[in-house]
């Protein structure tokens, strides 16, 4: 009887755990970067080109929605239940895309198509983009761009970025938040440093597609 007892007691005992296993699955928590550029006070004439941004290059990891984090040195891992809306590599492209058409300075930005002709193709490759907390709690960021002449099959300018923005506080919110501050300090930098090059290398006026 007592035999009996104890097996009966065991079963209870794991059907409740296989109940509470099959309860309701966590939720999954979604987080975007606030793509819009800064406001523009420079009145800087328009440059007569018509950019080109190619898809941003990366590892499958910023290919995915999942986002990233640093442990240690050399180890990279991912949240499952906290993720970007898209990919970061297209999150990237936008916001560039964004940033150079806020200022007015170029006849057109567009991504690269079959059907978009360009003077000029702005290349990237994102590098890293996660929270690291090494030794202070950081969202690291890591974007190198290049700008490619098709004409004459040369890159006429390029540039790394690369920052570590301090986090406040200890959630994955507030290292979006942070990163969503590296991000833009990147773009104003980028779109800073773009405009600089075609004032001090004038491009020649081209005719309208």
């Amino acid at each position: 009887m007592f035999s009996r007892h104890k097996s009966l007691t065991a079963l209870l005992i794991l059907l409740a755990s296989l109940t509470a296993s099959c309860g309701a699955p966590r939720a999954i928590k979604y987080y975007t970067l606030d793509i819009t550029p800064a406001p523009v006070t420079s009145n800087s004439a328009q440059f007569p080109v018509s950019l080109l941004v190619g898809r941003i290059m990366s590892s499958q990891l910023y290919r995915d929605d999942r986002i990233v984090y640093g442990s240690g040195q050399v180890q990279l891992g991912t949240y499952d239940y906290h993720r970007w809306v898209e990919p970061p590599a297209d999150m990237i492209q936008t916001a560039l895309i964004a940033s150079l058409r806020a200022g007015g300075q170029y006849r057109s930005v567009s991504r690269v198509s079959s059907s978009v002709k360009g003077d000029y193709i702005l290349r990237g490759r994102l590098i890293s983009m996660y929270g690291v907390d090494q030794p202070v709690l950081t969202a690291r960021f890591v974007l190198q761009l290049e700008l490619y002449n098709p004409d004459n099959h040369t890159i006429v300018w390029s540039q790394a970025y690369s920052h570590d923005e301090p986090v406040q506080g200890k959630e994955v919110a507030d290292i979006v938040l942070a990163m969503d501050s590296n991000v833009k300090a990147c773009m104003q930098q980028a779109t800073a440093s773009l405009a600089q090059y075609f004032t001090a290398n004038p491009p020649k006026a081209a005719s309208a597609d």
